[in-house]
């Protein structure tokens, strides 16, 4: 049921730093630590000083208490930590708001929690250009539900019953960057309960 090769699937490559930024925003979740930690080390090499950086990062059970605490001495001109996203999300949409031209962003972390971040920077005019995204952690899905527009999250199965509408939907490959999330579409339609077998795919 799954399409390969859909040319809206985001593709990330890993972090480095941009130089013509003046200023850069780190934002990660959980094992994000990792790749947000070697993208600080690059910034020090390459004369990105410290001051510029301000990190944000959520301090989720997927990383290891060393991770936690290499993000909570990081190597940034200020640290904020978080116990969940929607709390970083909230402070992020705060400091776009105060941004200036030049702002570089920088995530990691699960994709899930990377389109919810991206799509509110697309709010604040960042283009491709102005962001680096690398994927790490968990690939469980964030879906949408076609039919009653509710998403549905931490999708780990090709088949999955809809959190609002309780339809029954297929995890497609087709990848909005507006609304973070992959399509899912009714799957017993024309028989109802007829479904095919639910595989754990995005694990």
């Amino acid at each position: 049921m799954l399409i390969r090769g859909i040319k809206s699937k985001p593709v990330y490559t890993p972090l480095a730093p941009d130089l013509g930024g003046r200023t850069h925003l780190l934002v990660g979740f959980g094992v994000g630590a990792e790749p947000l930690t070697r993208l600080m080390a690059d910034c020090t090499l390459a004369g990105v000083t410290k001051a510029s950086r301000r990190l944000l990062y959520v301090t989720d059970k997927s990383a290891s208490m060393a991770m936690h605490e290499m993000m909570r001495h990081a190597d940034a001109g200020e640290v904020q930590l978080f116990k969940d996203s929607a709390s970083l999300l909230s402070e992020f949409e705060t400091i776009l708001k105060a941004s200036i031209m030049g702002t570089r962003l920088y995530v990691a972390g699960p994709e899930a929690f990377m389109g919810l971040v991206m799509r509110i920077a697309a709010r604040f005019n960042l283009n491709r250009d102005e962001i680096r995204a690398e994927e790490c952690g968990s690939p469980a899905r964030r879906v949408h539900c076609i039919h009653c527009r509710a998403a549905t999250e931490d999708v780990t199965t090709n088949i999955v019953q809809c959190v609002d509408c309780q339809r029954w939907l297929v995890v497609r490959d087709h990848y909005s960057r507006r609304l973070a999330a992959y399509m899912g579409v009714m799957i017993d339609a024309e028989v109802p309960g007829e479904l095919p077998p639910i595989e754990e795919v995005f694990v």
